[in-house]
């Protein structure tokens, strides 16, 4: 499976081994792993890493490795996601601390949602988003999402509170150009 798309200063692609290091740094960051399972130490955060390429591998998607055009520099993550029990179809987003304030969120995620919308036949996207995420809510309402229903996530996450954010395909379509 080779999957890459391109945006103006963005590859999204499947991961690769190399993006390991970057992703250490993402998960062994406090403040940057906050909202994503918290941070971890570098043999918990490969065992972690492998999640992404191990559903690419039997779903068919993943969330996308973010890469810079330009530098080649991964900078985080961005995709589709769906594990047992989750409360719908999510495109999710983490970025390393160093990528934050520039929009590369934004448009990984846009991509991302066109590419799950189109290649995965998806009728609905949620964001998972800790209420206290000031950040990734604000992501979702200029990707148009509205906050639908206080949410649920699976064991061994079920005690950590979620907003589920979304949209219809049709509401996403009536925003593009």
């Amino acid at each position: 499976m080779d999957i890459m798309l391109e945006t103006e200063r963005l590859i999204l692609r499947l991961p690769r081994i190399e993006d390991f290091e970057g992703y250490a740094e993402l998960m062994g960051d406090e403040v940057a792993a906050r909202y994503i399972g918290g941070h971890l130490p570098r043999p918990a955060a490969w065992r972690k890493f492998l999640q992404m390429p191990g559903a690419w591998a039997l779903q068919g998607f993943a969330m996308f490795s973010i890469v810079d055009r330009v530098s080649g520099e991964w900078l985080g993550q961005a995709g589709p996601w769906r594990p047992e029990g989750w409360p719908g179809n999510e495109v999710g987003w983490s970025l390393r601390r160093m990528a934050w304030g520039r929009g590369y969120a934004h448009e990984a995620a846009v991509a991302a949602i066109d590419w799950a919308f189109d290649r995965l036949g998806w009728e609905e996207v949620i964001h998972c988003i800790d209420p206290d995420n000031a950040a990734s809510q604000k992501l979702a309402e200029r990707l148009g999402s509205r906050r639908l229903r206080v949410g649920g996530l699976p064991a061994p996450f079920e005690d950590v509170p979620v907003d589920v954010w979304g949209q219809m395909r049709g509401q996403w379509r009536a925003r593009r150009p």
